[in-house]
């Protein structure tokens, strides 16, 4: 994907912001100061990435790059894995991401006729208040829940006939789950559902979808990048719709930098071409995907990127083999009796590394035989052996968030 004229001329105008900035940090001024107008394409690959540590060490706010009478909002990454990530927001930072969200929901064919029942987070998470003001902007009804109390959540959803449901994939399953099990499928008015915030496999997906009677679309975002909303699947499913008036993407090679060929996979980086509050050039997301050549059937005239089959920093190395919990997904999608729930643990014993794969497994399946069909799968498209300790459907724990998958054990 090549950079126009119009992007062309917003990623100067914001270098030349950046140059000056000098309210909290001298972050931006230091990283870009040898930097001159882009004039081509091969200037603008010239220009160093930025990564989380950059963000993290520019922590509090030396990311902002207006005075702070012109900042309305704070948002903030969740801080488990280090320092949290504070980004601020101006007004005209949050209408821009309520015009792009109102995009996601339009994309997936919700309209002000819709009741939109709200699971995700709110508070500094930019998910709750990012799927609210959308559907505000839209029109529509909305029920901002949060997560939690899945009996309340029930109550609600059956009792304001809610149409559309904005979820976690964990969390959707949780729903969908307990749905069946209070026998309350007739109730439920729920026609689509828009899932966000962590990858998810096609088995997941095809639970969810089965289970709650929905379709199903794919909502990408992150909160370095205003949060949630900045692409969606469409109706064809092949993909997600970026909004590229906003944003420029690039993908690279995670070890070289490379800027890659429309079509292969690596690490997609994201520039803002309008971000206001804290603008950023080239961040590496380090989620892995694909730019998808072509127009899709859609006819929608926005760039797409593929599913998301991982994260650089989800990769696990076991006796020399790389795994992603993508290739673990596409592993029990070739199992009848597995589910999509599992979890990968890898331990250090006696000098040598065990893997153990805990799977939830169908009733009406010969755990013994299913043992050996997944492990026999494993070591055919991953190349270890492993072993398999099948388990009933439930047993796994449930997350209202994000579901940890893969424990590594060893450090």
């Amino acid at each position: 994907m090549k950079l126009n004229e119009y992007q062309l001329k917003l990623i100067n105008k914001q270098l030349m912001r950046l140059k000056k900035a000098n309210y909290k940090k001298d972050f931006y001024r230091d990283k870009f100061k040898y930097s001159r107008l882009i004039k081509t394409q091969e200037d603008f690959e010239k220009l160093p990435f930025t990564d989380k540590n950059d963000l993290r060490e520019a922590y509090p706010l030396g990311l902002q790059t207006v005075p702070d009478e012109e900042v309305v909002r704070i948002h903030s990454s969740s801080g488990t894995t280090g320092t949290p990530v504070i980004i601020p927001y101006t007004a005209q930072d949050v209408e821009d991401w309520t015009i792009m969200f109102k995009r996601c929901y339009e994309m997936a064919g919700v309209t002000d006729k819709d009741i939109i029942h709200i699971t995700p987070g709110y508070g500094l998470w930019t998910a709750g208040i990012g799927f609210q003001s959308g559907a505000e902007r839209l029109g529509a009804m909305s029920i901002p829940m949060g997560p939690g109390n899945t009996g309340k959540q029930l109550k609600m959803m059956i009792d304001l006939k809610s149409t559309v449901l904005c979820a976690t994939s964990s969390y959707a399953l949780l729903l969908a789950e307990e749905i069946s099990k209070r026998d309350i499928n007739d109730q439920i008015h729920l026609k689509k559902g828009i899932i966000g915030s962590e990858r998810w496999g096609e088995k997941m997906r095809k639970r969810i979808a089965n289970e709650l009677g929905v379709e199903l679309y794919d909502i990408y975002g992150l909160t370095e990048i205003y949060g949630p909303g900045i692409g969606i699947s469409c109706e064809y499913e092949s993909g997600m719709h970026l909004w590229d008036d906003y944003l420029y993407f690039e993908i690279i090679d995670p070890k070289t930098g490379e800027v890659l060929p429309d079509g292969e996979v690596g690490e997609l980086v994201i520039t803002t071409l309008k971000k206001e509050g804290a603008p950023l050039i080239r961040y590496r997301t380090h989620d892995l995907t694909r730019i998808i050549p072509g127009v899709c059937e859609c006819g929608s005239k926005y760039p797409r990127i593929d599913i998301l089959i991982g994260r650089t920093d989800d990769m696990v190395k076991v006796k020399g083999v790389n795994i992603f919990p993508s290739q673990i997904d596409n592993v029990l999608a070739k199992i009848d009796g597995a589910s999509s729930e599992y979890q990968f643990m890898i331990d250090h014993l006696n000098e040598r590394d065990i893997c153990t794969l805990f799977v939830e497994v169908k009733t009406d399946f010969n755990k013994y035989e299913l043992e050996r069909e997944i492990q026999e799968q494993f070591k055919n498209d991953i190349g270890i052996k492993i072993q398999v300790k099948p388990v009933n459907i439930g047993d796994l724990p449930r997350n209202e968030k994000k579901s940890t998958r893969i424990f590594d054990n060893r450090y």
